[in-house]
């Protein structure tokens, strides 16, 4: 498969059972709290958001490429275990950092996992780099 045989499009309502399933087998280290509600609040907000790659109609990756006005987010970097290392991962985060662009973003930042040592590398390939001076602070909400 080259490159050029991925198409990424938007992805929408109809698309949301496949993903949640995908994200099953294809998404390092998901919280497993992801349900259909939440992914259609996603696309309802913000319908170009949702970003899936897909080769002959079947889907091989996922980005998440959440503009909130202030700052540019990514998540869900995801594809699938029998199709990595084919530039799927590349050409979801050209297409997420157009998007970016065309806001006037400056910076993207994603969400990676610290025990998810293949996708630092995929990460760093791509230009990313940790930012040392920051930590993530949570807390669950009820």
């Amino acid at each position: 498969m080259s490159r050029s045989e991925v198409k990424v499009r938007f992805g929408g309502a109809d698309d949301i059972p496949a993903v949640l399933a995908f994200w099953l087998e294809a998404a390092e280290g998901t919280d497993r709290h992801d349900s259909a509600d939440k992914v259609v609040a996603l696309v309802e907000r913000d319908p170009e958001a949702l970003l899936l790659a897909e080769d002959d109609g079947h889907l091989v990756g996922t980005l998440i490429a959440g503009w909130d006005g202030w700052r540019a987010h990514l998540y869900r970097l995801a594809v699938h275990p029998g199709h990595r290392r084919r530039g799927i991962a590349t050409t979801l985060l050209a297409a997420a950092e157009e998007r970016f662009a065309a806001f006037g973003a400056f910076r993207a930042d994603a969400m990676v996992l610290d025990d998810n040592v293949p996708a630092h590398h995929a990460w760093s390939a791509a230009g990313y780099s940790r930012q040392s001076q920051w930590g993530r602070w949570v807390k669950p909400l009820p």
